[in-house]
């Protein structure tokens, strides 16, 4: 049964990344094999895959939340025009280079209180770094 789970898990997951329009040659991770994790080199970090639900890496594509396209060294709320970011945000003052999104990433309420995202983080000090180094990538 517990077999069942985790293979059901896989094809939910992988279902998950191709309709959020990952690499479709991206391989499915196969019931009791172990491999390291994506990075960035590689294609995107599998914690991403709970990023691409609400946010697009295409520039001038917004989903529920702004493009993550260029989103590394920009300022905080820098889609203004584009997307309506919470007053917060906007007024945090931060610019996005790796302490300020592992901070963001570990906890965004606390970096900044009253935003909007809703994410509870990742606690993952290795997936947090992925993520980071991903988001690098993105043009």
């Amino acid at each position: 049964m517990r077999s069942f789970h985790k293979a059901a898990l896989v094809v939910m997951l992988t279902a998950g990344l191709v309709a959020c329009g990952s690499p479709a040659d991206q391989p499915a991770e196969e019931a009791g094999t172990t491999e390291a994790p994506a990075t960035a080199a590689d294609a995107r970090p599998i914690a991403f895959a709970q990023c691409s639900s609400c946010h697009s890496v295409e520039p001038g594509r917004n989903g529920i939340g702004p493009s993550l396209a260029g989103v590394f060294g920009a300022k905080a709320g820098h889609l203004g025009e584009t997307y309506k970011y919470s007053d917060a945000l906007k007024a945090s003052g931060l610019t996005w280079d790796e302490a300020t999104l592992d901070r963001w990433l570990t906890a965004t309420a606390k970096t900044v209180p009253g935003t909007k995202m809703v994410y509870a983080g990742q606690s993952d000090a290795a997936k947090r770094a992925e993520l980071i180094a991903y988001l690098k990538t993105l043009k």
